[in-house]
């Protein structure tokens, strides 16, 4: 049986409540992420109003249980009274007991879900699980919120720069706080979605909030655009100016965006209110033991209890007042930069980086144009060419001659230049133009609008693995045993092997959450066993996401994009196909933990001689399948003066965007970290890194070899 739940149309339902013999699993269908609710017995939920829970939800049920068993390692649980206060906060390895009263709980599970239940109670947090537990029955209501959000409403604007001020300083319409709670990312809310046509119009719902803060910046192109996410954070207008400016009149404040340059203000002022945003609402809602607060306390000495209560104005002109660089330690790796062509055209992408926070530079001083036959130099000791030989080399060097295979043929497959964007300190780097940036992302409107269109799919989590080479066997029989060996997650992974054209087009047509493609890629399409597949000619795609482990798979991965799908990882140049086994194999095994694509090919480029070669197109925050705490990691494991030291990496996904935070359960430290980046190094003893790696599967670095956790023998490493 599947509920749904009062709340939203049933042609618009994103969630739904699923019971069974031993709980509740609550699925956000467009997402795909689920949490459950393990109650030792069966549950009938009936759907209740979602209007009176204390916190904001989508829908909600009530069950009746005796106890609930949290069945995943790592949710913390905040708990509130009848009157909205914090009374506990429970992590780990907390036992709390709270007595008679009515209590909201709020469970940092994958769907964000809230318990509303009476008292007494008592909540444990074990390594793997958390337990929940009641004196006899409770009824207890269920009610849960989708991380989904999508534009509420469209905008028309011209070409003209003093339109796009309007356009981009509606942005801010979406927030649904100008608290130090924005920079929770639940609580900012899409921007709109903008479109060119002939005259400036912005509906009503897309009215800008009344902050009383704008950006001035010179009415061109190469001064508009780089705002759009601080304006969308800000809550600000964009207004004309001889002179770059972040300004509120009524509050006699102004700060200069024009030192150290225009495009890195820009960028280091939304950075420092961020992170000093993030410091400043623990004295809110959530008060928690940030690690970034107290570094932020010793730098600085800004009282955050007071700003906390202050209007924008005056919290702006306090944390400007700070120099940047004291200030810097705190700031999260940026997950986003987006390298912009100065004109019109990009507006329409600008939405979909701004909620991402994105920082945006204009490409006049950080590309370079290297020309359509080949792709320029990556980062490898030479050209293509030159790679592809290292990479024989190496592979005779192992072991035997090397077969010299490649997936595909040498040729250039797109008449597009190639762009050799500027390194920043983002992990991701994209671009929006014309060109194909060598390394970094291809932004596409479509994957963001496909994204909004996706069907609602309550199911399995459906994964196809294409094999169109006998001789790529390896590769096939590597990936189909990694994807899906989740136990905790319902997966559906088909092997095809050696399709036909149309059997290849009726699989990219259909609906499933990842295809796998493992073959060659011809300048005219994919091929097949009875020709190619050319994918510019599918109407319709039915793939979510995709990793074609070919050559030269640009030109197809983008049409699949136009077609219908949110993001893929490509390649742009002949690869040889043992290196590409070990590529394929890395990123199985980081999509299927959760990472998104961005954050697997970061960390899989990293490990192949060949990883230079390879792009997103379309969305990099796409993922698969959720990981097992909302934040995936990366750890790294060095050994210093006979003391293990454990480095944690941290990445943003969609579900859990910058701004959320992250709890290491190491060395039985209560303390919540900014989920971006280097987030700290520990040096735990044997017994608490063993009951760390146990808790669930993390890649690991090992003197800059990948591995994985369960393989790890502790003793070995000492």
């Amino acid at each position: 049986m599947l509920v749904q739940a009062v709340g939203m149309d049933d042609e618009q339902s994103i969630l739904s409540f699923e019971p069974d013999d031993t709980g509740l699993t609550v699925v956000d269908t467009l997402e795909q992420t689920r949490a459950r609710l393990e109650t030792g017995r069966p549950t009938t939920p009936a759907p209740v109003d979602p209007e009176p829970f204390y916190y904001p939800v989508d829908s909600g049920v009530r069950i009746t249980a005796g106890a609930v068993t949290l069945p995943t390692p790592s949710v913390a649980v905040i708990v509130r009274d009848g009157s909205g206060t914090m009374v506990a906060k429970v992590d780990q390895l907390d036992d709390i007991e709270l007595g008679e009263g009515s209590y909201a709980l709020e469970l940092s599970t994958q769907v964000k879900t809230y318990l509303e239940l009476d008292g007494p109670l008592t909540i444990t947090q074990l390594a793997v699980e958390t337990h929940i537990e009641f004196d006899g029955l409770r009824t207890i209501r269920v009610g849960a919120r989708s991380r989904h959000e999508r534009p509420a409403a469209t905008i028309t604007t011209t070409a003209d720069p003093t339109d796009l001020m309007t356009a981009i300083g509606a942005f801010g319409s979406a927030l649904k706080t100008t608290s130090p709670e924005r920079s929770w990312p639940t609580l900012r809310g899409h921007p709109p979605a903008v479109e060119l046509g002939d005259e400036l119009a912005v509906p009503e719902v897309a009215r800008p909030p009344e902050t009383g803060v704008e950006i001035a910046v010179p009415a061109t192109h190469r001064h508009v655009l780089p705002v759009a996410s601080l304006a969308y954070y800000l809550g600000a207008r964009v207004v004309p100016g001889e002179r770059p400016a972040l300004r509120a009149p009524a509050a006699d404040f102004e700060h200069d965006l024009t030192a150290p340059e225009f495009e890195r203000a820009v960028e280091r002022t939304l950075k420092q209110v961020f992170v000093l945003d993030c410091a400043t609402r623990t004295d809110g809602l959530y008060e928690i033991d940030l690690h970034e607060r107290a570094q932020l306390e010793e730098q600085t000495d800004l009282a955050f209890e007071e700003l906390y209560e202050r209007p924008l104005s005056e919290r702006l002109a306090a944390y400007l007042s700070v120099p940047f660089e004291a200030v810097a330690p705190a700031v999260p790796d940026w997950r986003l930069t987006a390298h912009v062509e100065p004109s019109a055209e990009a507006i329409e992408r600008l939405p979909f980086v701004a909620n991402d926070l994105g920082i945006v530079r204009t490409t006049a001083e950080t590309t370079d144009r290297a020309g359509a036959a080949v792709a320029p130099e990556t980062e490898v000791d030479g050209p293509p060419e030159a790679e592809l030989e290292a990479s024989r080399s190496h592979s005779r060097g192992a072991g035997g001659a090397a077969s010299g295979l490649t997936r595909g043929a040498s040729e250039t497959v797109t008449n597009e230049e190639y762009i050799q964007l500027d390194r920043t300190d983002a992990i991701e780097q994209a671009f929006i133009g014309e060109g194909v940036p060598i390394g970094g992302t291809k932004l596409l409107t479509a994957a963001f609008h496909n994204r909004f269109d996706r069907e609602l799919t309550a199911g399995d989590i459906s994964i196809t693995v294409v094999s169109n080479d006998t001789r790529m066997a390896e590769e096939r029989d590597l990936v189909s045993q990694v994807y899906g060996d989740r136990e905790e997650l319902p997966f559906e992974v088909t092997v095809r092997r050696n399709l036909t054209a149309e059997q290849l087009r009726a699989t990219l047509e259909g609906d499933q959450q990842f295809l796998h493609y493992i073959g060659h890629i011809e300048a005219d399409g994919l091929v097949c066993t009875d020709g190619k597949l050319d994918a510019t000619t599918i109407d319709s795609v039915g793939v979510e996401s995709f990793l074609l482990n070919a050559c030269n798979s640009y030109r197809q991965g983008r049409a699949l994009i136009e077609a219908g799908a949110v993001g893929g990882i490509v390649t742009l140049n002949e690869i040889l196909s043992d290196r590409a086994v070990g590529m394929g194999e890395t990123i199985a095994k980081l999509l299927n933990q959760g990472f998104p694509l961005y954050a697997a090919l970061d960390i899989a480029s990293e490990e192949s001689i060949i990883g230079g070669q390879y792009m997103i197109v379309g969305n990099g925050n796409t993922t698969v399948t959720q990981a097992p705490s909302r934040t995936p990691i990366l750890l790294d494991i060095s050994k210093k003066s006979d003391q293990l030291n454990i480095s944690i990496h941290a990445y943003t996904t969609s579900e859990a965007d910058i701004g959320s935070v992250y709890v290491p359960y190491i060395q039985n430290k209560n303390k919540y970290y900014l989920n971006s980046g280097v987030i700290g190094e520990f040096t735990p003893t044997q017994t608490q890194l063993e009951d760390f790696l146990q808790m669930q599967e993390h890649p690991t670095r090992i003197d800059n070899n990948l591995t994985w956790s369960s393989s790890l023998v502790i003793d070995e490493l000492e």
